[in-house]
């Protein structure tokens, strides 16, 4: 039995002494205890982890050692509240590593690594508590037990049995080494990803060069030069600079150029991630069969709502066979309108796909991209989507100005219930930076929950990627960073909504499959009219959107809508791919990835180019053998929204329901239970091809 010795208590005691100004480390001053970010420095964090660790390993040795009979209070309940002052740590900690990292963090991170990991298996793999558990556990039918406290037990047992608890003790100690190196090369995956993302700059000196650029482009790639002390234009590789560069320059052989140094990243050089995904994937296995299971997918996927490899993959199968006609259509009506208009190849290159494309769209849909960017300036749509909040659930945002951020660039909004009560802090970050990754996500710095009879509400932190402003241009974006930044909010009303005792079964916490329900519903009402007119101004004169130009986006909604599904389908096809070995391939990752999604391909495959060692999803990020989780939610929220088509888009009963029995509703229920309570049946694949002009 581990007992919390003197040497443990005194080293704890010496720790803490040392860290009594740590601002991670003492109780914040800022508004509701928000983190003191104007006090934080680099050198804060190790030390700050290093005594959180001995903190949390001082509330397990506590459980362990005391002399009561195991309950669910002093064990499952104390064991939820064991390692808070780490969570704090943590939660700040990778936040900004995500958000605003540097060459410190990202050593910090490496030093952390193991510490996290030890601290890990000192819970795990601690057989005294996990005595105490499996003792509580079996008696949980006669403990009258309410369903979070049901739930909380539930988890903590499985915890304990999928993290190795009942390895002997030669394999939890390969389990405890396999997962420390894991630990490590995920980190060094993200740091690789970011390395060559921001290593690589399209430098144009001559005006020739910028032929079909619209203006904000040109001034974006001025601004960018101009940041980094140069003349003419830059682009990068971040998707606000990379993406209308590839949709809109006429000059093939640049647009390739940036192809191929976007689809290269972590492909060779200094930053070389071929090896990091195969070894990743080698401990996967290794920690699955560890654990009992034949592939990484079968331990990921056990307590997920698609529960098999099997159901996963048969999923995956049945969407591609209802697609990848339709996708191949489209990728054949594109190659003949660019034909017709000039192109000269004997076939569409990827690098041409996006420009002849959006070619197309302005042709057939009469919708420019471009056309549309003046009436959204993202101001605009900040307040939009604050009132459809509003409007759906009553709720409501104050820009604050006296809480502490991260980075000059981010804002801050209290959230209020319909009745005045705080219900969250809202972290809002949109531009891109060299020290942020790119893409789109929702964190959060504290989860809710509660303790000692009070509640703490939630700090969440949105992250997006959008169009800086540029000159005397106010920041404007694109419809589909519109999308995007619903789908982030759906997240964050999910956890802005969170109700509970246990912060593990609150807000986000639910299955892998099931998270993206909530931000994928959001992204419908960017195609809804009547949204659309409650905002959409000219940011020059003030006219609302012509409504022919609501009817071009409405028509234009399904454009590529199969080429698009196939594109995420091979994601998931890829991460199963990766997920369902029982060992690692011999052929390179590119050769892997090539071979993979040969059968479903539809466009031609361009040598030397791959996405797996730039695929933060399921390398780095938590989606391993979960991407098709997007396509599983967009089936729920497809035959979900559609009750708040058939009500009204804006019908507050429909969005209390939806409150309460997803948004609130935490992982404390079985999901597919949840999704029941709110539209009183099972949801079916044929909702989202139906919803995609699919259906055959």
């Amino acid at each position: 039995m581990i007992k919390k010795s003197v040497l443990a208590g005194a080293l704890l005691a010496v720790v803490c002494s040392c860290n009594m100004k740590n601002p991670l480390l003492v109780e914040s001053t800022a508004p509701y205890g928000a983190p003191m970010f104007d006090k934080i420095e680099n050198e804060h964090y190790l030390p700050a982890f290093e005594a959180a660790v001995a903190e949390g390993k001082a509330d397990i040795d506590a459980i362990v050692s005391n002399p009561e009979a195991p309950t669910f209070a002093n064990t499952i309940e104390a064991m939820e509240y064991a390692g808070e002052k780490l969570n704090t740590v943590a939660g700040i900690f990778y936040n900004l590593m995500e958000a605003h990292t540097n060459d410190t963090l990202q050593a910090v991170a490496e030093q952390v690594a193991p510490l996290l990991t030890d601290y890990s298996m000192y819970v795990s793999l601690n057989a005294p508590l996990f005595e105490r558990v499996k003792a509580v556990y079996e008696q949980k039918e006669n403990l009258n037990l309410e369903a979070d406290q049901a739930k909380l037990l539930d988890n903590a047992y499985k915890s304990f049995v999928r993290n190795g608890a009942n390895l002997n003790e030669a394999d939890q100690e390969l389990y405890r080494q396999y997962s420390e190196r894991l630990s490590l090369l995920t980190l060094q995956f993200g740091k690789n990803v970011l390395a060559s993302t921001n290593a690589y700059q399209l430098h144009i000196t001559e005006e020739a060069d910028l032929l079909g650029l619209p203006e904000y482009v040109k001034e974006m790639g001025a601004a960018t030069a101009a940041e980094k002390g140069l003349t003419g234009w830059v682009y990068t590789l971040d998707v606000p600079s990379y993406s209308p560069f590839m949709k809109n320059s006429q000059v093939r052989d640049l647009r390739k150029q940036m192809y191929m140094a976007y689809n290269t990243r972590g492909i060779g050089g200094d930053f070389d991630n071929t090896a990091v995904v195969k070894e990743i994937a080698d401990l996967r296995i290794k920690i699955a069969n560890l654990l009992g299971y034949a592939t990484y997918a079968d331990y990921a996927l056990e307590e997920r709502m698609a529960n098999s490899k099997d159901i996963v993959n048969n999923f995956l199968a049945e969407l591609m066979d209802q697609t990848l006609d339709y996708a191949k259509k489209d990728v054949k009506d594109v190659f003949k309108f660019a034909k017709k208009n000039g192109f000269e190849g004997k076939e569409l290159m990827p690098w041409d796909f996006n420009y002849w494309s959006e070619r197309y769209q302005e042709a057939e849909y009469s919708l420019n991209a471009e056309e549309l960017k003046p009436y959204f300036q993202l101001e605009s749509c900040i307040d939009a989507v604050f009132d459809l909040a509003h409007r759906l659930y009553g709720i409501n945002f104050q820009e604050v100005n006296n809480v502490p951020v991260y980075h000059q660039d981010v804002k801050v909004y209290d959230i209020t219930d319909r009745d005045g009560s705080h219900l969250a802090l809202l972290y809002a970050d949109f531009f891109p930076r060299a020290s942020k990754r790119g893409g789109a996500w929702m964190t959060s710095f504290r989860e809710q929950g509660q303790k000692d009879g009070v509640e703490y509400r939630p700090f969440i932190n949105m992250v997006c990627n959008f169009t800086k402003p540029t000159g005397d241009t106010p920041a404007l974006i694109t419809h589909d960073e519109l999308v995007t930044f619903l789908h982030e909010f759906g997240h964050v009303l999910h956890g802005v909504f969170a109700e509970g005792r246990y912060s593990s079964l609150t807000g986000t916490n639910v299955a892998r499959d099931f998270v993206e329900l909530p931000s994928q519903i959001m992204e419908n009402w960017a195609f809804e009219p009547e949204f659309l007119n409650s905002f959409a101004k000219h940011y020059q004169t003030g006219e609302t959107i012509p409504a022919a130009l609501i009817e071009k986006i409405v028509a234009a909604k399904n454009y590529l809508a199969a080429y698009g599904q196939v594109r995420q389908l091979h994601y998931g096809i890829m991460d199963m791919a990766w997920h369902t070995l029982t060992e690692v391939p011999a052929t390179d990752v590119i050769t892997f990835e090539k071979q993979a999604l040969a059968a479903t391909s539809v466009m031609p495959s361009v040598e030397g180019t791959a996405s797996s060692p730039a695929f933060a999803h399921i390398f780095q990020g938590g989606y391993s053998a979960g991407y098709y989780s997007y396509k599983w939610a967009e089936v729920l929220e497809a035959d979900a929204f559609s009750l708040f088509k058939e009500k009204g888009i804006f019908n507050q009963e429909v969005a209390q329901s939806f409150r309460d029995n997803i948004l609130s509703a935490g992982g404390t229920h079985d999901a597919s239970e949840i999704y029941r309570n709110f539209r009183g049946h099972d949801p079916k694949p044929e909702a989202l091809l139906e919803k995609l002009g699919l259906k055959k």
